[in-house]
């Protein structure tokens, strides 16, 4: 029985952080993916409007095992 690794990517976005779009990404991914095994951010972005920053922007890997 082998275990297959995959790869879902998301962008998830916070008012607040980086950190705080990481994890609100992490979350959501854990209410529909089982057997996650890791993350990897790819991507970070700012969204700018009037002059401040509005939103962060992550560019999330979600790695998890298929499940036979």
């Amino acid at each position: 029985d082998t275990s297959v690794p995959r790869i879902t990517e998301l962008v998830p976005g916070s008012p607040k952080s980086f950190d705080d779009a990481v994890l609100d990404g992490f979350k959501r991914a854990l209410k529909t993916l089982r057997g996650i095994t890791g993350l990897k951010v790819k991507d970070q972005r700012c969204r700018v409007e009037e002059g401040k920053i509005v939103e962060f922007r992550v560019t999330l890997e979600v790695i998890f095992i298929l499940e036979s």
